[in-house]
């Protein structure tokens, strides 16, 4: 167990049982790990209020007919391009696309890339998913 630490928690029965269930229903194989995966979002999330580096995608869906909407998003992934890591297309049918743009750079900078993004007419959903850059989380 080098590198490993122990510690007890103290919490109510309602909440141990709670913990238990989530354990059960999530397939986690320990509480510990678990309890490591919970503590590892909750700083991943501290993470992005902060000022550091950090990483994530932004994914969407869009009709490629609705008027301007691929050269619109192309001009803004290029006036974003600082932060863009990669780009994937996929071509759901034969009207809709989905793209995820994988990102790291300044929190600032990834969030108004997603804004930017987020506020093109055409599309029909996206979102930011966040993570860790780097060894920002143990």
């Amino acid at each position: 167990m080098s590198g490993l630490a122990r510690f007890s928690v103290s919490v109510e029965k309602e909440l141990l049982k709670a913990l238990d269930e989530f354990v059960a229903s999530q397939g986690y194989p320990t509480r510990s790990e678990a309890v490591k995966h919970l503590v590892r979002s909750a700083l991943v999330e501290s993470g992005w209020k902060g000022r550091g580096t950090v990483a994530g995608v932004i994914v969407m869906s869009y009709d490629h007919h609705k008027r301007d909407v691929v050269r619109k998003l192309l001009e803004v992934q290029h006036d974003h391009a600082e932060v863009i890591v990669s780009t994937q297309h996929v071509h759901l049918d034969h009207d809709n696309c989905m793209e995820t743009v994988t990102v790291r750079g300044t929190v600032a900078r990834v969030k108004k890339l997603e804004a930017a993004i987020r506020s093109l007419k055409g599309l029909k959903h996206s979102a930011l998913m966040v993570t860790a850059a780097g060894k920002n989380v143990p």
